[in-house]
């Protein structure tokens, strides 16, 4: 791999604009360009970098002239360009979720196996949890309850709130218990009062039962009066509360979390960290992203069951 990795964001919306500005300050990389279907859109959010826009059907020209990409499509769209970009020998970083279906988040992790290349997937706040220390914690949790609350919005209508908030925390979850889940239930509601359409449920109750034992409970709700996001892990000697919101926690367990790790490098620019750890992987400096493409698949292979449980009728 050339030590200037050429690099590029496919999506020209608001996440796509938070990873451009980190292309723009990684090391030893050229920034090449933005793609987006609309050519407009691409060449509005490449001027403030000084990149070259693509649109339309010029995505084989964009994939061509680079070897990592971030795609930060619509949801529906990720398996696309990144199946597209994976033929195409590029390493591809996409935003959560992998993909909207099981089978082509698996052909993802196949198609970027089979080719040898890197695929990541931005569940970020993971390293939120490194920061703290919870992944240094010696006992596996025997309860976990997770509330992911936001405010009604018009983005990301595309997917469920499970596959736009919960499968945060269902990601969390799964790094926290070490192993897959089993059974489940969930309740859900569709209704929305902003006249807006949605795919899928807008607010969601989830109860997943782990293999280890680990019972967890999940809400997420894209229709709340405020925001709110907060966890509290039970293990066998103490609970932790974590309000994500505000970056603080409560710990009665034994074990030494870190109190400052809202000012941990990787805490405070949690997005930084997963793009740079992805270029680390890409230049074979390091073993894996923050997110693989296979954890990322089993979030969004428990999202999915999730999703079905709650389907009307």
């Amino acid at each position: 791999m050339a030590s200037i990795l050429r690099v590029g964001v496919a999506g020209a919306g608001v996440f796509g604009g938070y990873h451009a500005n980190k292309y723009t300050q990684a090391q030893d990389v050229e920034f090449v360009g933005i793609y987006d279907i609309d050519k407009a859109r691409a060449e509005a959010a490449a001027a403030p970098h000084g990149v070259k826009a693509f649109g339309g059907d010029e995505l084989a020209d964009f994939l061509a002239s680079i070897d990592a990409v971030t795609i930060a499509t619509p949801a529906f769209a990720h398996a696309g360009v990144a199946l597209k970009a994976l033929d195409a020998g590029v390493h591809v970083y996409t935003e959560k979720p992998l993909a909207i279906s099981e089978d082509d988040g698996q052909a993802m992790v196949e198609r970027a196996r089979a080719a040898n290349l890197v695929l990541a997937c931005g569940h970020q706040e993971r390293a939120v949890f490194e920061a703290m220390g919870l992944y240094d914690v010696p006992e596996i949790p025997v309860r976990l309850e997770a509330v992911r609350n936001g405010t009604a919005s018009t983005r990301n209508l595309d997917v469920s709130v499970v596959l736009d908030l919960m499968i945060h925390d269902l990601d969390l979850a799964l790094t926290l218990a070490g192993v897959g889940a089993g059974g489940l239930t969930a309740k859900a509601n569709y209704r929305r009062e902003d006249g807006y359409r949605a795919v899928g449920a807008d607010e969601v109750t989830a109860d997943v039962d782990f293999e280890n034992g680990m019972k967890a409970v999940f809400k997420a709700s894209r229709m709340a009066a405020e925001r709110e996001r907060t966890m509290r892990i039970v293990y066998p000697s103490g609970e932790v509360f974590i309000d994500l919101l505000n970056r603080k926690f409560e710990n009665n367990t034994p074990f030494a979390l870190n109190p400052d790790f809202a000012e941990a490098a990787i805490a405070k620019d949690p997005l930084g960290t997963s793009v740079f750890r992805f270029l680390d992987c890409v230049r074979g400096t390091r073993a894996a992203p923050l997110c693989t493409g296979q954890a990322a698949l089993k979030a969004l292979e428990l999202a999915l069951a999730i999703d079905e449980d709650v389907a009307p009728a």
